[in-house]
């Protein structure tokens, strides 16, 4: 039959307090003494206080009046060590046991902590039994001879319940308690009683062989004191093996537990993540060989490097030796306790340095892709211009010369000479009208490659403009306000064909007059300027003034830009006041 564990400390906290009542009653007698007997009632009442449930501010006043009348006890019985030493002496060490049954000295091996009051109970339970020892062996003696005693039966007899009582009140903390089920406490704790007892039966079977005449008194002692030394062997026998057994057990239990540190270091070691622990506090406890590996650290960190937060995960970018950055995937756990307390983290790394790389090269193809189209679609915009404007623009003057042609080859005698002379000088202009797109687009086409390339030296603006007007159909309608020794550092070609398309641009699209003024500007720069009076440029035609294919005005402008910029150069738009457009164009000075 199995009695609960609360049972047990009920009974035994109940035992305990009817030893205090017993104490205290016994000792009501010799209350009005000052003798170790004197000493009773408060130690009693004091045993009573212990075992008795309180709780709050109650439990405090009940320990301390426990406390008091134990220390008065102890008092008590030191005061007469002279006269009664033995009895002192006990009734002191219960008295004191009483008083700090509660204290306890922390071990230092980190294992059950240490009672006060045991030791000083075991002594008073010694004392008591020395004196209740001899008089078990009386009935051995002849009459009127009986053994000596170091104090008075029934004192002793009090003291031994005392002590009992005391050991008995705490049950849970006593020296008969134990939290291992194996072990030299436990066999105390069931040979307690068979270690008492072997004396008492001793002196019984001592007394029962005197009193039948089967052996002489002092054999009789002898038989009781071989009988408690067998005993005393048996159970110093049974110790040992049982001492030896959990020596062993605690030797396994070393080496599994040595094992399971081996098994675990090992697999930490050979993870292929990278694994850092932990304690509470964030201080790292250990690496393993990978982490090692990607950080270039041969010895764990005396600081935790940046973590992200307990729970989450994510990529991460963890700081290496040498100052570098390793992107990983990283994870924060936390370890909880057997109460569900954190009682240490564990982050781990994997290295995704190739997933970055491989994402990086996807991107950057990506991006090539997305230049690739934009390429294409410059292209493909590019050949839907030129081919709108071959349509346009080419294929008039090539119609013109075509009929112009047939009418001359059809109707050649016919016509009179001033009419075949005209029709000659129309396809003569439509000849070169179309030689000049074809040299247009030739130079669009070395533009757009980058093949163009300017030769750049000191031109004078009034001799290039000059010439350029020289050679446009209506440029006596030019007005040119230009100093002699004004000059642009620019490639002469390229700034006579920027000249020509301005004038011929003004010519067709403006009105005249056409002002052409170059002038110093700020700094080192020239700035040549072409005004027409015309109407002007519409708004929503100026953002694509300079491009490509502006519909109605050619190449012309495109081609101003390009070759101005390839001279270092810069061209903008105007209007001119009161109305007309300008265009100005900006190039580097040359000296004079």
């Amino acid at each position: 039959m199995h009695i609960a564990a609360h049972d047990v400390g009920r009974l035994s906290r109940l035992t305990a307090g009817c030893a205090g009542v017993t104490v205290a009653v016994l000792g009501v007698p010799h209350m009005s003494g000052t003798g170790p007997a004197g000493a009773l009632l408060p130690a009693g009442l004091a045993l009573l206080l212990q075992v008795t449930p309180a709780g709050g501010r109650a439990e405090r006043l009940r320990a301390g009046a426990a406390a008091l009348l134990a220390l008065a006890a102890a008092g008590m019985g030191a005061a007469s060590l002279g006269t009664h030493p033995a009895a002192a002496v006990a009734t002191t060490l219960a008295g004191l046991a009483l008083a700090c049954l509660d204290l306890r000295v922390p071990s230092r091996t980190g294992g059950i902590a240490f009672r006060v009051a045991d030791p000083l109970l075991l002594g008073a339970a010694i004392i008591a039994l020395v004196a209740l020892v001899p008089r078990l062996f009386e009935p051995a003696f002849p009459p009127g001879r009986g053994p000596d005693s170091v104090m008075p039966l029934h004192l002793a007899g009090t003291l031994l319940a005392l002590a009992v009582g005391t050991i008995l009140a705490r049950p849970e903390t006593g020296p008969l308690h134990t939290l291992d089920e194996s072990g030299p406490r436990v066999a105390v704790r069931r040979l307690a009683p068979a270690l008492i007892a072997a004396p008492i039966v001793a002196a019984l079977v001592s007394a029962f062989a005197a009193r039948t005449g089967a052996s002489r008194p002092v054999a009789a002692v002898s038989t009781g004191v071989v009988l408690a030394a067998l005993a005393l062997l048996a159970l110093l026998a049974y110790l040992v093996r049982t001492l030896d057994d959990a020596d062993q057990r605690q030797r396994h239990l070393v080496a599994e537990l040595r094992e399971r540190q081996d098994f675990a270091q090992t697999l930490l070691q050979s993870m292929n993540e990278a694994v850092m622990v932990l304690d509470a506090n964030y201080r790292v406890i250990d690496v393993n060989r990978r982490w090692r590996e990607l950080t270039g650290h041969d010895e764990p960190p005396a600081s935790a490097p940046p973590l992200p937060p307990p729970g989450t995960g994510g990529d991460w970018l963890l700081p290496r030796a040498d100052g570098t950055g390793v992107p990983v995937l990283a994870t924060m756990a936390a370890i909880p306790d057997a109460a569900g307390a954190t009682r240490g983290y564990v982050a781990t790394y994997i290295d995704i340095a190739e997933r970055k790389q491989a994402e990086d090269a996807l991107t950057e193809h990506a991006a090539e892709l997305e230049r690739g189209n934009a390429d294409l679609a410059a292209a493909l915009a590019f050949k839907n211009d030129l081919t709108s404007m071959l349509t346009h623009d080419v294929a008039q003057p090539i119609s013109s010369i075509a009929s112009l042609a047939e009418l001359l080859c059809t109707d050649w005698a016919d016509l009179p000479d001033d009419i075949r002379l005209e029709l000659a000088t129309k396809i003569d202009k439509n000849t070169r009208r179309l030689i000049k797109m074809m040299n247009d687009l030739q130079l669009l086409f070395r533009l757009d490659t980058g093949a163009v390339t300017a030769r750049r030296v000191p031109v004078p603006l009034l001799e290039v403009v000059e010439a350029a007007c020289g050679t446009a159909v209506g440029a006596g309608d030019v007005e040119i306000v230009i100093d002699e020794d004004l000059a642009a550092l620019a490639d002469r070609g390229h700034l006579t064909v920027v000249v020509e398309n301005l004038v011929k641009n003004a010519l067709t699209h403006g009105a005249p007059p056409i002002r052409i003024r170059a002038d110093r500007a700020a700094g080192d720069s020239v700035c040549l300027a072409v005004q027409d009076s015309g109407p002007g440029i519409p708004e929503d035609m100026l953002p694509k003034l300079f491009g490509r294919f502006l519909r109605g005005a050619g190449l012309g402008l495109f081609i101003v830009r390009h070759l101005v910029e390839a001279n270092g150069g810069t061209v903008s738009y105007e209007h001119a006041q009161p109305r007309g457009a300008r265009l100005i164009v900006t190039l580097e000075g040359a000296p004079a």
